[in-house]
């Protein structure tokens, strides 16, 4: 990568020209990594939202334009054409796969869908009432306790092993914690079932009766899968890569990435949306909370609604939005409460001037809020569900991260506030 032009920055009587970087999409990036060693001094940017900790080829966004793309593709294109594991291809690898290499990826990938069974006492350790996300975050940084065989990152076959057993038992562990929370058995998962149809199997069956998998329910579970994959360097991922740049082993750089996204700012938005919805809890009380909302003074404020990071609408929630309609369509919404909120307040958002005027609509949160409400999930398995489907889009980043020769260790600076140079004084003569 070559710098094609400069910036000059003068302060205190010096002047340092720093390179511009010109990337393939999205602002130009001024190149501050000399910035100390020449002029002393350090950026300050708290939660980094003007800085680029790395370079990558995997997704880009453009939240001004509403665009998201995985590797070039638009991900509306991928959410209506493929499916999940296709987009895991894509996003590990870079290209499309084709047939043949698509079978062989899915093979590998349905062969490891097992746990080592001995996992199965770890999860009795835990609590029944622990949270699904609690039990996610130790069981996953256990792997490393149970597969020696993928942990040196220096290895490439190790780290590809490491990458497809993520993929594999992600599924089975998020299901597993489930079941463990609601005092049902483990279900296997089963090599004849896709992705998807195997994870709701895992969660809903039960060894007394058969349970069969709506297709429908499928193909909608597939695609929260696909829209939640990947999305550049937010909280939970910058966790993994600053986890992996200390040479961590892959499980362990996962597990810290399902810690933070834990956070309810971060992966708990589409659990907050529902809970909202409680909160409101009948159709006639949405004016009142519509006003709220319009209220500067309130602090109540619309889950599910706009973005932080796309600024005119969501690309994702198009897609999902089609997939709530056709499982309120299958299961209705008639003896659900939640479920009639959520339309009337979809409808109603809509049409409003004051929400179309704000750029307040609803995003992929609320859609896929209501996708798993409908399907008969608590609210407390929102997150691993999200953290099931991001494990494709972390090993990714980490992968990449990993085969960079620029990789240093993350060691972000500060502005420091505090006391200077303070000399200890004894107990006795202090007051």
């Amino acid at each position: 990568m070559e710098a094609k032009k400069t910036a000059k920055l003068s302060f205190d009587g010096k002047e340092i020209e720093l390179p511009i970087y010109s990337p393939t999409a999205g602002p130009d990036v001024l190149d501050i990594r000399k910035l100390y060693a020449q002029g002393d001094v350090f950026t300050y940017d708290p939660g980094f939202t003007s800085t680029a900790a790395c370079d990558s080829t995997i997704t880009f966004i453009d939240g001004d334009e509403g665009i998201l793309l995985h590797r070039g593709y638009p991900i509306g294109q991928l959410a209506a054409k493929s499916h999940y594991l296709e987009v895991c291809y894509l996003l590990l690898y870079g290209e499309l796969p084709d047939a043949k290499q698509l079978e062989d990826f899915e093979t590998r990938v349905t062969r490891h869908t097992m746990v080592h069974e001995q996992m199965h006492n770890f999860f009795r350790g835990f609590r029944r009432d622990a949270h699904p996300m609690a039990t996610l975050v130790g069981v996953v940084g256990a792997m490393s306790a149970f597969y020696h065989d993928s942990l040196d990152i220096n290895d490439p076959w190790q780290r590809e092993v490491a990458a497809i057993r993520l993929i594999a038992k992600l599924p089975t562990i998020a299901a597993m914690a489930y079941k463990y929370s609601i005092g049902q058995p483990f279900v296997y998962p089963r090599n004849d079932l896709d992705y998807a149809a195997n994870f709701l199997h895992m969660c809903f069956a039960v060894p007394a009766e058969k349970y069969n998998v709506d297709p429908i329910l499928a193909r909608a579970m597939d695609r929260i899968f696909i829209l939640h994959a990947d999305h550049e360097q937010n909280a939970s991922t910058s966790t993994v890569r600053l986890a992996s740049s200390s040479g961590a082993n892959p499980f362990a750089c996962i597990a810290a990435g399902i810690a933070c996204l834990w956070g309810p700012a971060h992966g708990g938005a589409n659990q907050a949306c529902l809970e909202m919805l409680k909160e409101i809890g009948s159709v006639d009380r949405i004016p009142e909370f519509i006003a709220r909302a319009k209220d500067k003074n309130d602090p109540f404020r619309l889950m599910g609604f706009g973005h932080r990071v796309y600024k005119n609408f969501d690309p994702r929630a198009t897609v999902m939005k089609q997939s709530a309609d056709e499982v309120l369509d299958l299961l209705g919404v008639e003896n659900n409460p939640l479920l009639q909120v959520a339309k009337e307040l979809e409808r109603i958002a809509l049409q409003d001037e004051y929400f179309a005027e704000k750029k307040l609509f609803p995003n992929v949160d609320f859609y896929s809020g209501i996708i798993l409400e409908a399907t008969g999930f608590p609210t407390s398995m929102f997150t691993p569900i999200f953290a099931l489907s991001r494990t494709v889009g972390w090993i990714s980043q980490w992968k990449e991260q990993i085969a960079d020769p620029q990789m240093k260790i993350g060691r972000p600076r500060q502005l420091y506030l505090g006391e200077t140079h303070r000399d200890y004084v004894d107990i006795e003569n202090r007051g």
